[in-house]
């Protein structure tokens, strides 16, 4: 075999000179207890943005969100094989908690996943990240509007399509502030694009498999969009992050739950809102010219809430601002989350 005859590497075989160096300073295989995350692999940066700082939870342990660590053999990282949910919490409650586990349950369901644990031990983790992070921000739990994270991917393994059995799951827990939406965009409403539904057709999974979403989205920000409405085969299928609901003549009108539209939990409460209010609420296909033709358009989400949309693409909708019903709905919203 050739020498190198570089100084820093004479008599060393040139093959062994030109290898790599090692850099991973922790497994990549899952360990028994898939209890190695929050080790060090290098110093937390000194400074760590809000974004990253508090409390998650990791596998059975809780401990500084800059410092969790997966292995890169996930098969959430190598494939987005994972599911997650999403829980606002206002008042140091949760709302709608056995609404978003019922979902969770059911998108894990359709991947051939099982619950790694009961709602109670969730809740519990909940609990705890809720006030321990209410604190590292200085605030009481009851006065800490935050967002629940939870991310379930099917666990460790060697890269390979076929689902293997038997693998522990992955299970990450983070908390953080729930920022309000902008007060102008309530007062004057937000524009939208349109676009063609070019996402999978299986959009009734809430999975972090959410590249078609992103791209989605992207293409309403380069514009200066707020979101972006998507229609399949012609007819509105939801946006890239929220639901979408057309107003007529006094009612609502909401795309109907199936494969190609994920349920959000606001279709549960719009359903009791309209109800409340006496709002009739259909469910039945929309074509774009309906929506484009809507008195009012709405989006919802967990972080949006409601929010109303007064122009889409280069037209306004209805007097281009947000509507009476829009009115009716937020402020009956901002009651149940207070109740």
């Amino acid at each position: 075999m050739k020498l190198c005859k570089a100084h820093h590497c004479k008599g060393k075989p040139t093959a062994i000179a030109n290898r790599p160096k090692k850099i991973f300073l922790a497994p990549i295989l899952q360990t028994s207890d898939n209890l190695i995350m929050f080790k060090n692999t290098h110093p937390t940066p000194p400074q760590v943005s809000p974004s990253q700082g508090g409390v998650c939870y990791l596998n059975g342990q809780f401990g500084p969100l800059a410092d969790a660590k997966i292995s890169v053999l996930d098969r959430g990282f190598i494939f987005g094989d994972a599911i997650y949910e999403v829980i606002p919490a206002y008042h140091g409650q949760f709302f709608k908690f056995d609404e978003h586990m019922a979902r969770l349950e059911r998108s894990l369901n359709e991947v051939f996943m099982i619950m790694p644990m009961t709602r109670l031990d969730f809740k519990a983790i909940f609990d705890r990240l809720l006030n321990e992070n209410a604190a590292f921000h200085k605030l009481s739990p009851d006065l800490f509007s935050a967002s629940i994270y939870l991310q379930i991917s099917r666990g460790v393994a060697p890269r390979d399509h076929a689902i293997p059995n038997h693998l522990a799951p992955t299970v990450f827990v983070m908390c953080q502030p729930l920022p309000a939406v902008n007060l102008k965009m309530r007062e004057n409403g937000v524009f939208c694009i349109t676009s063609d539904d070019f996402r999978w057709k299986k959009a009734h999974i809430k999975s972090t498999s959410l590249l078609g979403s992103i791209l989605a989205k992207e293409l309403g920000t380069q514009k200066g969009a707020a979101e972006t409405v998507m229609f399949r085969d012609g007819f509105l299928s939801e946006a890239s992050s929220s639901n979408v609901w057309v107003v007529k003549n006094g009612s609502v009108i909401g795309t109907p739950t199936g494969p190609l539209v994920l349920e959000g939990i606001r279709y549960s409460v719009l359903t009791q809102l309209c109800s409340q209010l006496q709002i009739p609420l259909i469910f039945k296909p929309q074509s774009k010219e309906d929506v484009f033709h809507a008195d009012e358009l709405l989006l919802t989400s967990a972080s949006k809430e409601i929010l109303p949309i007064t122009r889409l693409d280069d037209q306004v909708i209805g007097d281009a601002r947000p509507g009476p019903i829009y009115h009716q709905l937020y402020a009956a919203y901002q009651n149940l989350k207070n109740s």
